[in-house]
C-alpha cells in the first residue's frame, strides 16, 4: 500500500507527517520550513525492532493505540459494555490546505471514528492540535481517555509549573529517565499546583539558549500531561482532559471533542517560545480586542478594607485613587446582602442595604465625576451553605447523592448545568449589569471541586462547559463588560478562559519579591496586559515581608498595573512617589503591552532582570535575594540593532548612592548616555550595586 506523505506550513514552520499502509499519521517532522525533509528522508523515520519484542515492534505515531501493539501510555482507551476495549484504527482519509490538516480514522469493527487536526499559524508558528471522537456503533461508548495531542520529543529535560496559593507558576526541571512523569489537576480548574502547561528541549537549554517546545492546553477543567520514556528510548507528550470515572459516555452517533492543545518551537530558548505565544495570544485567543483599548490602572479594594465597607470610607478612597491617577476602581468582596466575612451570602447577589441604603449608585456616581469606571467583585459558580439561595434551593449544589461533602470557605460549587441554576444565576448577574454602570467584573473562584456530581453522574466537563456558556451569554448581553478571571489569584489560568477575559489576576500575593518569579515564569504563556499586576501595602499580609514602594510600583509596572492597599495610611512621599510611577505607567503602556518581552539572564540568579523592546526599551533588574557579588556584572541587552545609538537612562537613580557605592558612574547618577546597540548587546549595561529588594529600571530611546 505504500507510505503517504502530507506537510502543512505556517509562520516560519513546517510539519511532515507520514502514513504507512494506511496507519494512524506519524509526525516525520517538525522544525524550519526551509529545513524540510524530502521524501527519501522518510527512510530515516525506519527504525530496527529488537530481539524480545513484538514482531513490527511498536508505533509511535500521532495515535499509539495498545490495540496495535503499543504498550505506553496509549492515546485512546476507551471500552463497550460487552467488554471490547481493543482498537485498531486506520486512515480513511486527509483533508488539508497550507496551514490545516485532517486525518480521519476508522476502526469500523469497534464502531468509531476518530479526527486528528493540526494547524499552523501562519503569523506565529504555534501549532493547534485537537482530537475529535465519534461513536458510530448502536451501544454507549465509555471514553477514559483521548489525547488532544501525541508528540514524540526529541529531548529529556523538562519544566514543570508547580505551585500553591500566593506562589503559582513554579518551575521544576528535570530529566525523564525512566516511565510515566504526570502533571494533573482534578480540582475542577486549571489549578495553583500543576497549570497546564509544560516545556521540554535540548540539554541546558534556557531563556535565551537551545531549542524548546512549549505546551499548553487549553482548558479550565480536570487535565492532564504527560511525558513518558519507552522502555526503547523514545520519549512520548500527551495532554488532554482528565475525566472521573465513568464520566465521558458517548450515545450512539454523539461526539467527544478534546480542548486544543497550542505548541510552540523555538530555537533561542523559553523567550522564543515567547515571542511566539505572546502575540498568538494578542492576535487569536484575544482577537485582538485588546489592541486599541489600553488597560485602565486599577483600585481594587480588597487589601484596603477586606469586608469593612463603608461609604464615606470609599468615597475617600475614591478620591485618593483618582489623584494618583487611577482610572478603574474596583469594588471587591462584601458588598452583597449578608456578607461580613467568607462564611455567608455567595449566591445573594443583591447589595446590601446596612452598607449601601441607597445602592451602589451613590458610590458608582462618585467614582464615574472623579473621570474613574467602576468595577465589581463576584463569585457567580458558588453558594455558601448559609445563604437564602441554597435554604431555598439546597440541591441546587455539584454533590454526589447520600455524602457528606467537604466545605471549602464555607461554600459549594453551584451546579450550573442545571438550566434553572444556570438561568437564575445569569439573571442575578444580568440585573446588576442592568441596573448599574459596571464596566468590569472581577470573576472570582475560590474553592476546589468536590463531589462534583450533577444528577448522579460526573460533571466536571459540562460544568466547565457550563461555565463558558455562561460567561459566553454575559458578554453577549453585556459587549462594553470586560471580565478578569480570578480564581484564588491565579488558579484558573489558560487560554480557553482567556478567550472570555480580560485578564488573570495572576496571584493573590502582592509581595513583589514573590510577584518577581510569578510573573516571571507566568510570563512565558501570558502576555502583560493579561496579566494583574498590583502595588500592595508595604507590609505583605501573605508573606509578612516589608519592602519599598519603589520595588512594589516597578515591579507592577509591567503588567496591568493597579493597586491593592490602604492608601488612606500611605505617606505622602509614597503617594506621590506611587503618582509618578502610575504616571511612567501610562506613559509607556503602549510599550509594554505591545512590546516584545524577553526574560533577560544575569550571573546572579538572584538578580532577575526583564526587557520590554520596541522603538523604546525597559529594562528592569530586581534583586530579590542579597548579591552574590559586590557589583553585578554588566547586563547584556541582546537581539539590538548593532549600529542603531540608543539614549540610555536610569529612571530611579539612588537617592543615596554613598550608602553602597563609594563611586557612582555618570549614568547611575540618572545621566543619559548615548550608547550603541553593539556596545549594550556585548558590553551590557552596567547596574548600580543593588541590595536585596532594590530595583532598577532604565529607560532606552533608539535615535536612528
Amino acid at each position: 500500500m505504500g507510505t503517504d506523505r502530507f506537510q502543512i506550513s505556517g509562520g516560519g514552520e513546517r510539519l511532515v507527517f507520514i502514513s504507512e499502509d494506511k496507519a494512524p499519521p506519524s509526525l516525520l517532522y517538525w522544525g524550519s520550513a526551509d529545513g524540510a525533509p524530502q521524501i527519501d528522508d522518510a527512510l530515516l523515520h525506519e527504525r530496527p525492532v529488537p530481539q524480545g519484542q513484538l514482531d513490527r515492534g511498536e508505533r509511535l505515531d500521532c495515535l499509539p493505540e495498545a490495540g496495535r501493539g503499543f504498550t505506553g501510555h496509549p492515546a485512546l482507551i476507551c471500552h463497550r459494555a460487552d467488554g471490547r476495549f481493543v482498537t485498531q484504527l486506520a486512515l480513511l482519509s486527509v483533508d488539508q490546505d497550507e496551514t490545516l490538516i485532517t486525518f480521519h480514522l476508522v476502526d469500523k469493527a469497534f464502531g468509531i471514528e476518530l479526527r486528528l487536526t493540526y494547524q499552523l499559524d501562519s503569523s506565529t508558528g504555534v501549532m493547534t492540535a485537537s482530537s475529535c471522537i465519534r461513536n458510530c456503533g448502536k451501544d454507549q461508548l465509555h471514553l477514559e481517555w483521548l489525547s488532544a495531542a501525541t508528540i514524540p520529543a526529541h529531548h529529556e529535560e523538562f519544566l514543570f509549573f508547580e505551585g500553591r496559593w500566593t506562589r503559582e507558576f513554579q518551575p521544576v526541571r528535570c530529566r525523564i529517565e525512566t516511565g510515566l512523569t504526570i502533571k494533573e489537576s482534578r480540582s475542577g480548574r486549571t489549578s495553583h499546583h500543576a497549570p497546564p502547561f509544560m516545556i521540554y528541549g535540548s540539554h541546558g537549554f534556557d531563556e535565551r539558549q537551545g531549542e524548546a517546545y512549549g505546551v499548553h492546553l487549553a482548558w479550565s477543567g480536570n487535565h492532564r500531561l504527560l511525558a513518558e520514556r519507552l522502555r526503547d528510548g523514545r520519549i512520548q507528550i500527551q495532554a488532554g482532559e482528565l475525566f472521573l470515572p465513568g464520566e465521558m459516555i458517548l450515545a450512539p452517533a454523539a461526539s467527544y471533542e478534546t480542548p486544543k492543545c497550542h505548541v510552540a518551537r523555538s530555537t533561542t530558548g523559553t523567550n522564543g517560545l515567547t515571542a511566539r505565544f505572546h502575540p498568538f495570544v494578542r492576535e487569536t485567543i484575544l482577537g485582538n480586542r485588546l489592541v486599541d483599548r489600553p488597560r485602565p490602572v486599577h483600585f481594587n479594594t480588597w487589601e484596603a478594607i477586606y469586608f469593612n465597607h463603608d461609604m464615606p470610607r470609599l468615597m475617600h478612597l475614591a478620591e485618593l485613587s483618582a489623584a494618583l491617577g487611577v482610572e478603574r476602581f474596583v469594588l471587591d468582596d462584601g458588598w452583597f446582602k449578608g456578607r461580613h466575612d467568607d462564611t455567608a451570602a455567595l449566591g445573594d447577589w443583591t447589595v446590601d442595604r446596612e452598607k449601601y441604603p441607597d445602592g451602589l449608585i451613590p458610590l458608582i456616581n462618585h467614582v464615574k465625576k472623579l473621570g474613574m469606571t467602576f468595577g465589581l467583585w463576584v463569585e457567580p459558580e458558588m453558594a455558601n451553605a448559609n445563604s437564602d439561595l441554597l435554604r431555598a434551593h439546597p440541591d441546587w449544589i455539584l454533590a454526589a447523592d447520600g455524602r457528606q461533602q467537604p466545605l471549602g470557605r464555607g461554600q459549594y460549587v453551584l451546579d450550573l448545568t442545571r438550566p434553572d441554576v444556570f438561568d437564575n444565576i445569569h439573571g442575578q448577574i444580568d440585573a446588576l449589569l442592568r441596573a448599574y454602570d459596571i464596566g468590569y467584573l472581577k470573576w472570582d473562584m475560590n474553592r476546589d471541586l468536590t463531589h462534583a456530581a450533577s444528577r448522579g453522574r460526573p460533571a466536571v466537563h459540562h460544568q466547565t462547559q457550563a461555565l463558558y456558556a455562561l460567561m459566553d451569554r454575559l458578554r453577549s448581553d453585556h459587549p462594553h463588560v470586560e471580565i478578569e478571571s480570578c480564581s484564588s489569584g491565579g488558579g484558573r489560568a489558560d487560554y480557553e478562559i482567556l478567550k472570555r477575559t480580560d485578564r488573570i489576576w495572576t496571584s493573590d500575593c502582592n509581595d513583589p519579591i514573590e510577584r518577581q518569579h510569578i510573573q516571571r515564569h507566568f510570563s512565558i504563556f501570558f502576555p502583560p496586559e493579561v496579566m494583574g499586576a498590583h502595588v500592595g501595602p508595604r507590609h505583605a499580609h501573605t508573606t509578612a515581608r516589608i519592602t519599598s514602594l519603589e520595588m512594589r510600583a516597578v515591579t507592577a509596572l509591567f503588567g496591568h498595573m493597579g493597586i491593592e492597599g490602604n492608601i488612606a495610611d500611605f505617606s505622602e512621599g509614597e503617594k506621590s512617589q506611587l503618582a509618578t510611577w502610575i504616571g511612567h505607567h501610562k506613559k509607556w503602556r503602549d510599550l509594554l503591552h505591545r512590546g516584545r518581552l524577553t526574560r533577560l539572564a544575569a550571573e546572579d540568579k538572584g538578580l532577575l532582570c526583564l526587557m520590554v523592546e520596541d522603538r523604546d526599551i525597559l529594562v528592569s533588574a530586581a534583586q530579590v535575594e542579597s548579591p552574590v557579588y559586590a557589583t553585578a556584572p554588566h547586563l547584556q541587552l541582546p537581539d539590538l540593532q548593532p549600529t542603531a545609538n540608543y539614549r540610555v537612562q536610569l529612571i530611579n537613580p539612588p537617592r543615596n548612592p554613598a550608602l553602597t557605592m563609594k563611586q557612582t558612574p555618570a549614568l547611575i547618577k540618572g545621566n543619559a548616555l548615548t550608547v550603541s546597540g553593539a556596545q549594550l548587546a556585548h558590553g551590557g549595561l552596567p547596574l548600580p550595586v543593588l541590595r536585596a529588594g532594590e530595583i532598577a529600571l532604565f529607560h532606552l530611546q533608539r535615535l536612528n
